[in-house]
């Protein structure tokens, strides 16, 4: 066999080596109902009181990203597990997180240690009071959900037969930029505050008339840590008011927030938004158009709202949520189940 027949034989043997390990490789869902039993079966019958419920639980969808001395989180904090413990607990975030995505939650996880020295208050800072909690016993088929929520973090999952729902999905940076030492200039969510800056500064001046809502940001997102939220008045401009220039903008800000998202579950949400379709999904901003001042925008569609505020500490600290009307909890995927099942 001369070389160039040789170099295409190994050229086609790796193409179908990397083909069959993506076929076989097993799915988010797999991958997260395996490191979530790996999680439960590392603790101790006193650990598992504290982190495992019933899926009934009324605590089940009750949630909030304050510090940690400013909430009573359910579940077990990292503080209480060992080293192999939280390595379980960080592959089971990795299960559901891209590498994005698992990337902003540990830094946002140790601006911790910034605040800690800024404040000189190691008590209310700390990267390790972080709370995972479960709900029900992890199944294939089952019906079971768990968190994972401290300080700018709060996330959430449920499987129901075999589907899974990823919110409501909190991400927040304090400090926005980080302005002083070892880190100076590190900013969390950049691409989600530029992102929006640039599409509302794209904008013809007409339409950043219809899209401004406020002169003023609100000081938080509007729709906090409620366990339940329907849809907020329609305001802003809407997608198919826009160009094909601001379109593609506003595709690219949605899909900054999706990409936290393996590509598996970035896709199932991404494919409910096109099935609704984008005509009128809305982009609305307040307060000023750059970083000196406050500054908030809201993407809402049909089925979803996503949020970002960066208001508070003059403007250098940042909230952002993704929450779904019907779907938040599981809620639309346990209607369906219940449904069927009577």
């Amino acid at each position: 066999m001369n070389s160039s027949k040789t170099t295409l034989y190994l050229s086609s043997l790796i193409f179908m080596i990397l083909t069959l390990a993506f076929v076989l490789r097993p799915s988010p869902e797999d991958q997260m109902l395996s490191a979530a039993e790996s999680v439960i079966s590392s603790l101790s019958d006193v650990q598992k009181k504290q982190a495992v419920y019933q899926f009934k639980d009324t605590l089940r969808d009750v949630w909030h990203y304050l510090p940690a001395t400013d909430f009573t989180r359910n579940g077990i904090a990292l503080t209480e597990l060992d080293d192999e413990q939280d390595a379980k607990v960080y592959e089971l975030l990795k299960s559901v997180l891209s590498q994005e995505g698992y990337d902003k939650v540990q830094t946002i996880m140790d601006l911790e240690n910034v605040l800690r020295e800024l404040e000189n208050n190691p008590t209310r800072r700390d990267p390790q009071k972080y709370h995972i909690s479960f709900f029900g016993i992890p199944a294939k088929k089952g019906t079971w959900g768990w968190g994972f929520s401290g300080h700018h973090v709060s996330l959430h999952f449920t499987m129901v037969n075999g589907h899974l729902a990823t919110t409501p999905t909190f991400l927040g940076s304090n400090p926005a930029e980080v302005r002083s030492g070892e880190h100076k200039g590190l900013r969390v969510l950049k691409d989600e505050e530029d992102m929006g800056l640039d599409l509302i500064n794209s904008l013809s001046t007409d339409q950043q008339k219809t899209a401004i809502i406020l002169k003023e940001s609100p000081y938080e997102v509007y729709t906090g840590s409620m366990r339940e939220v329907s849809p907020l008045d329609q305001l802003g401009v809407s997608y198919a008011e826009m160009d094909s220039k601001h379109q593609k903008q506003l595709k690219s800000l949605v899909g900054e927030y999706l990409s936290t998202l393996p590509k598996e579950l970035a896709h199932l949400r991404s494919k409910k938004i096109d099935k609704n379709g984008w005509d009128d999904i809305h982009f609305a901003w307040a307060g000023v158009t750059d970083r000196s001042a406050g500054h908030y925008y809201r993407i809402q569609g049909e089925s979803f709202l996503i949020e970002f505020d960066n208001t508070q500490n003059d403007a250098n600290h940042v909230h952002t949520v993704w929450r779904d009307f019907a779907g938040d909890f599981g809620r639309d995927l346990l209607k369906e189940h219940y449904d069927n099942s009577h």
